[in-house]
């Protein structure tokens, strides 16, 4: 992905945290200011554009315009994602690193859990709301997590034994 340094790419998802699954893809954010999106869309047509799958789309993500860009390369599916915002801001980012101190927080049987859900067909966020019994929209829900301390963490995973109940 050296093409899209410009763009301050940083690996998302779920393969940084190990609850990846045969079915997950690998995800690129990248910052894309709108001055830049269209160099962002051809950049990536001309360097992945030939390869299996490569479909570009926009959507509106949390309300802020974004490019998506699929594509397979060596039997791995990629996700780059693209918002006019700093990667380290973008909902799929926070995401990630609230799930990563939910892990650390709950040991390696959260993180077997988490991944057991996965095969099930469970998505990601919806998964850990689950074990957490945090009802709503599991993806901003999570989000109300980010500013706990370590301690406030681990003390309200502690509080949710993993149960095959839910």
């Amino acid at each position: 992905m050296a093409a899209t340094s410009r763009f301050r790419p940083r690996a998302g998802g779920h393969h940084p945290l190990a609850i990846d699954t045969s079915a997950s893809d690998l995800d690129v954010l990248c910052e894309v200011a709108p001055a830049t999106q269209e160099r962002f869309r051809h950049l990536l047509s001309t360097q992945y554009g030939q390869l299996p799958g490569f479909r570009i789309s926009q959507h509106i993500v949390n309300g802020v315009d974004s490019v998506v860009v699929n594509f397979s390369y060596q039997g791995t599916e990629l996700e780059v994602f693209g918002q006019a915002q700093p990667t380290c801001q973008q909902a799929g980012y926070r995401h990630m690193v609230v799930e990563h101190a939910i892990l650390v927080a709950g040991g390696e049987a959260w993180r077997q859990e988490i991944r057991r859900l996965k095969h099930q067909g469970m998505k990601t966020e919806p998964a850990f709301a689950a074990l957490l019994h945090i009802s709503g929209n599991p993806y901003e829900a999570l989000l109300t997590l980010e500013n706990q301390t370590p301690a406030e963490l681990q003390a309200y995973v502690a509080r949710h034994p993993i149960s095959r109940g839910y």
